[in-house]
């Protein structure tokens, strides 16, 4: 069954293709509609699809999207929310964008450039068929400078509904801006994010793609309402200062239910043709962090902790359906892939890598590292400041302060053993050679 290019376009399509014989030649299935679900500081240690971590948040729906598709057991983002998200929109490390650390609210300077091309600008500039496309939830990549309240718009989002700042002051009071203009709106921070988006997907004929950010499960822990979890924790401030993890395991809890809620407003023949894709923006905060990680090993670092993800692809088009991938990938590789899924086979981003590919088959993957950086002038976290890469095994961690470290993931998946401690020929070699690839890459 083919979908229709726009609300009343099918019967002169067809009629067209009819009359020119042009209907064998474009009888393909169409590109797939694409959901982008960002959860906000999710690392493996707390996803229910990685065997990593003691304890795990209730999410049958993130779950069943796990059976369903491909898990992505060595996916990197990067330490810290805004720069990950830049790297999706562009498909550039930070050091092109200059995006290298959280964006403060209000930011005259650190926040997305202009000049960049983004994914929704490429889809509008090269997809053969166009794409209806939104970002709902947060933005976190610049209000002041570049384009005020409409930066999302001025970057190229055709419809933006969410909250621009990286951190909410109460998750019952939501500073919700669409389309340039903010107003306060009373409700959960989750459910009104996924109101917004079924929202604006009801009725949607023509292929879309939807980026939905959550905030949830990031600060400040606040405890859902009862009926969004299996087990509300007490809405105590005590409660939550001696131990935050029941609310962040709720929050989680809480955004399953909501993503649910969504899939489930989609009308069969829809969710057939939508391609649902699951991350976390960074690794789980040090307070709520879980062995092999911990407190010195987690959202803000550089460690395995802080940028090792959740990615998981499910839906329209993907044949690895309950499998998982060992190949490295990068968030950058999302530009790619959501272009390629749109019927771009390549784009000009040269850090971006599409992994359709792997969908289908365990195929040669399109990188054989991965990269991650960190800039903040933040005198607490400025320790962490520096580079890493890794390959499919290793981890190279380059800091700053001089330190070097050389990390064995396949065995010690929290970075606690520092091989280059023990001094050995064959680990100072996968040093170096992780290291040159590491200077040509940044270009020194």
């Amino acid at each position: 069954m083919i979908r229709t290019l726009s609300r009343f376009g099918l019967a002169t399509f067809v009629a067209a293709l009819v009359a020119t014989g042009a209907w064998a030649q474009t009888a393909a299935p169409l590109p797939p509609n694409i959901l982008l679900v960002i959860a906000d500081d999710m690392g493996l240690d707390v996803s229910p699809c990685h065997a990593l971590g003691a304890t795990k948040p209730t999410m049958p729906v993130l779950q069943a999207l796990c059976r369903d598709g491909l898990v992505f057991d060595n996916a990197w983002s990067q330490p810290v929310c805004s720069p990950t998200r830049a790297t999706i929109l562009t498909g550039r490390y930070g050091f092109r964008t200059g995006v290298l650390q959280a964006v403060a609210p209000r930011a005259r300077a650190g926040g997305i450039g202009l000049g960049e091309i983004s994914l929704h600008q490429l889809l509008d500039e090269q997809a053969p068929l166009r794409y209806d496309h939104a970002v709902i939830g947060k933005w976190h990549l610049g209000d002041s400078l570049n384009g005020g309240a409409n930066n999302p718009g001025r970057m190229g989002v055709g419809h933006y509904s969410g909250v621009l700042i990286g951190e909410l002051r109460d998750y019952y009071a939501v500073p919700l801006t669409t389309n340039g203009i903010t107003r306060e709106v009373e409700g959960y921070a989750t459910t009104v994010l996924t109101d917004e988006a079924i929202g604006w997907l009801d009725g949607r004929a023509s292929p879309w793609f939807l980026w939905l950010a959550y905030t949830a499960p990031h600060v400040p822990f606040h405890a859902p309402p009862a009926e969004l979890v299996s087990r509300a924790p007490p809405d105590s401030y005590a409660a939550i200062q001696a131990d935050p993890r029941p609310y962040y395991f709720a929050a989680l809890e809480a955004l399953d239910h909501e993503l649910g809620r969504l899939l489930d407003s989609l009308p069969p023949a829809v969710r057939a043709e939508t391609i649902v894709m699951f991350l976390g923006d960074n690794g789980t905060p040090p307070r709520v962090a879980q062995l092999p990680y911990g407190p010195n090993n987690a959202k803000g670092t550089l460690f395995p902790g802080g940028i090792t993800v959740p990615l998981v692809v499910s839906g329209a088009g993907v044949t690895r359906r309950g499998q998982r991938e060992a190949a490295p990938v990068n968030t950058t590789d999302l530009y790619a892939t959501i272009a390629d899924l749109a019927g771009i086979p390549r784009v000009a981003a040269e850090d971006s890598f599409s992994f359709k590919s792997l969908l289908r088959s365990p195929a040669d993957p399109p990188r054989n590292w991965a990269y991650a950086e960190y800039r903040t002038g933040e005198p607490g976290l400025a320790r962490n400041n520096g580079w890493t890469i890794r390959d499919e095994r290793h981890q190279l961690l380059v800091l700053d302060t001089g330190r070097r470290a050389l990390f064995d993931l396949a065995g010690d998946p929290g970075g606690r053993r520092d091989l280059l401690r023990e001094g050995t020929p064959e680990d100072a070699a996968i040093a170096a050679r992780l290291s040159a690839w590491g200077a040509e890459l940044r270009g020194r």
